[in-house]
């Protein structure tokens, strides 16, 4: 079985944790959601009009 590692440090992963190494790291990435530090760029409708335009 392949062992995971942390998204955020590295470390090898621990199963009480998983997917992270530490509760530090998983209370780390809980606060970049709330924080809203993640996010997935979209395009607005706007700017479909003008790519279907070319």
């Amino acid at each position: 079985m392949k062992s995971l590692t942390c998204p955020l440090c590295g470390k090898n992963a621990q199963d009480k944790y998983r997917p992270f190494c530490s509760s530090r790291c998983a209370n780390l990435d809980l606060g970049n959601w709330l924080n809203e530090d993640y996010r997935v760029s979209v395009i607005e409708d706007d700017d479909l009009d003008d790519i279907e335009d070319v």
